[in-house]
């Protein structure tokens, strides 16, 4: 077999047809972005599938009525604006004039309606609005109605879902029908368009600029709010897991932005004058332990008790990166950056855990700890947790997995000796855990909730108490409640936070802070 090297990596990933001219080659690159992602784009629906490319992707080429500015606030986006009446119980959004879909028709109410109704089958706040609303109709095609039963404030935020699961609008013809299927035709009316036929998947995609895109008029563009002004023609994702090729081809300039260069580049790409190297996502990621509450053990929160009595987060953000200045312990259920945060500190003491794992009555049940073989953090990670398993007295296997068929695996809810799991070790965006009303894996409904299936009225109540608090200071009040009570139920247990510097070019400007968003940006 030929040895891999950067030229036959550069050439397979980012071969393009062969052009007319040298000028016209210049231009064309200089009218293109290349950008490099933490992992190949597999997954293309924007509410279907909770993956953090994906998410990327979506934001590409969908918009929404409502984005989130870099205080979080809400700020209309197609929508015009919207009207309150009784008592907020009835909300009239009007959508702005001229909003056109890749495909070339008209965006209209009724198409939102279906797109606001397949999300909220999905994502957590989709469905906790839709539990509230009466009905959800559209009087005219730019009229949006929801008439609640009962109060929702936060009903611009959620639908301008920072999550994985993008309350993204689409044409009704996709959207209906399809809350139980894949939808694999992307239609957005977003700053760019998707380009199928130069899409590989895990390997590559490729956008194009959307000509007909109207951007909001006025004010800044501000994390997903403000206009969305594309000034490339064309964005290419290539995925390049040979680190050493990719930072290669961030100095010769054959890419423009490599999302999360490892640790062990971070020297060279600082050195570097010609390249900037900077945290842009504040909310950084966190790490979780996950326990199958169905099954034994740890359908006993004694059990699962004791293994917290055992976590040292220091030790899994060690697995998880080997830059100190990016690693954060003493991390609870809520992302540092949010204001729902609070501390949890904890001393670890594998010897209690031991006794407490005893006094609990494990019977030496199988224990079964996924690890995701193909992502180097979550792997890290759940090889140290199956080692801090079996230290404190778990009779514990590991499964190997890759990131393709996790959900498949994390599905099966048997019992680890027949085929099922016990543990899955992993991490989020931390915009996905940024509040009760939003965070998955603070869901306690039983076979309802996340994978790991936890019951707790406890949470539930206090995540529906949260989403009604008329004001900031009350759901900072409910949020502390909630971590108190999910330090008591265990639906997992916080493994700390880390967050990735990107990298890119030093001629990029307006790169906006959060996740990678690609409008605003611009060389030179």
């Amino acid at each position: 077999m030929p040895r891999l090297t950067r030229r036959t990596v550069l050439a397979t990933a980012l071969a393009t047809p062969a052009l007319a001219t040298p000028a016209l080659a210049t231009n064309l690159r200089a009218a293109t972005l290349r950008f490099v992602p933490h992992q190949g784009l597999g997954w293309l629906d924007p509410s279907w599938w909770p993956f953090v490319e994906t998410r990327n992707h979506s934001w590409m080429v969908y918009d929404t009525l409502y984005g989130l500015d870099a205080e979080g606030i809400a700020q209309p986006q197609m929508a015009e604006g919207h009207t309150l009446e009784n008592d907020g119980r009835i909300w009239r959004i009007r959508l702005r004039e001229g909003l056109v879909f890749h495909d070339g028709t008209p965006v209209r109410a009724q198409d939102c309606v279906a797109s606001i109704t397949r999300w909220g089958t999905h994502a957590m706040m989709g469905q906790s609005l839709l539990r509230a609303t009466a009905s959800l109709s559209a009087p005219d095609d730019r009229t949006i109605l929801f008439r609640l039963a009962e109060r929702f404030p936060l009903l611009p935020e959620a639908l301008g879902d920072r999550t994985m699961q993008v309350c993204a609008i689409m044409p009704a013809r996709l959207a209906e029908h399809s809350d139980t299927r894949v939808v694999d035709e992307v239609v957005g009316s977003g700053p760019y368009r998707f380009l199928p036929d130069d899409y590989a998947p895990w390997r590559r995609a490729a956008y194009a600029r959307h000509e007909r895109y109207l951007p909001r008029a006025g004010g800044t563009a501000a994390f997903t709010a403000g206009p969305k002004l594309a000034h490339f023609d064309r964005v290419e994702w290539v995925a390049m897991p040979d680190h050493d090729a990719a930072l290669a081809a961030l100095r010769d300039g054959t890419v423009d932005w490599w999302e999360a260069p490892p640790p062990a580049h971070h020297e060279a790409i600082a050195a570097d004058r010609r390249l900037a190297l900077r945290v842009h996502d504040r909310a950084g990621y966190m790490a979780t332990l996950r326990m199958n509450h169905l099954t034994a053990p740890f359908d006993d929160p004694r059990v699962r008790r004791a293994v917290l009595r055992a976590v040292d987060q220091r030790a899994f953000m060690e697995a998880a990166t080997a830059a100190p200045v990016q690693r954060r312990t003493g991390v609870g259920f809520f992302s540092p950056a949010s204001p729902m945060a609070r501390p949890a500190p904890a001393t670890p003491d594998e010897a209690a855990a031991r006794v407490a794992l005893q006094a609990a009555g494990y019977r030496g049940e199988v224990v079964m700890v996924l690890v995701i073989s193909d992502l180097p953090e979550p792997r890290a990670m759940a090889l140290a947790g199956a080692e801090m398993l079996a230290r404190i007295g778990f009779n514990v296997q590991v499964d190997h997995v890759p990131v393709r068929n996790l959900v498949a695996r994390l599905l099966r809810t048997q019992p680890a000796g027949a085929g099922g799991w016990s543990v899955v070790i992993g991490y989020w965006p931390g915009h996905d855990l940024w509040h009760p009303g939003m965070h998955r894996y603070l869901r306690a409904s039983g076979r309802d909730a996340e994978v790991g299936w936890p019951s707790s009225e406890g949470l539930e109540a206090l995540r529906r108490a949260w989403l009604a608090a008329p004001d900031g200071k009350q759901r900072k009040a409910i949020a502390a409640d909630a971590q108190a009570q999910a330090l008591e139920d265990l639906p997992y247990i916080p493994l700390g936070m880390w967050t990735r510097p990107t990298a890119y070019a030093g001629g990029l400007t307006g790169m906006l802070d959060g996740f990678p968003l690609f409008w605003n940006l611009r060389r030179g």
